[in-house]
């Protein structure tokens, strides 16, 4: 299996930043680059799918696509007890 293009960049970090990566690192028995990789993957996995919700959630808004009131009553009802009347 051939292993996947890679690209080199350079990234400038608070030297506090790059010593606890280096100590997660150690933890992980991993280098340097390789933990700053993951951060980087995972940050851009959570942005993305983040991102594509919001678009998501501004075309049904758009389209006037809404919980109807009964929706919602349903909704709301699960979360609230009936008040004891006694």
């Amino acid at each position: 299996m051939k292993a996947p293009a890679m690209t080199a960049f350079t990234v400038r970090v608070p030297d506090a930043l790059a010593d606890k990566l280096d100590q997660l690192a150690e933890k992980l028995d991993g280098s340097r680059a390789y933990v700053a990789a993951q951060a980087i993957a995972g940050f851009v996995e959570r942005e993305t799918w983040q991102l594509a919700e919001i678009e998501a959630g501004v075309a049904e808004a758009d389209r006037c696509d809404f919980a109807s009131a009964d929706d919602m009553a349903k909704v709301i009802g699960k979360y609230l007890k009936p008040a004891n009347h006694s």
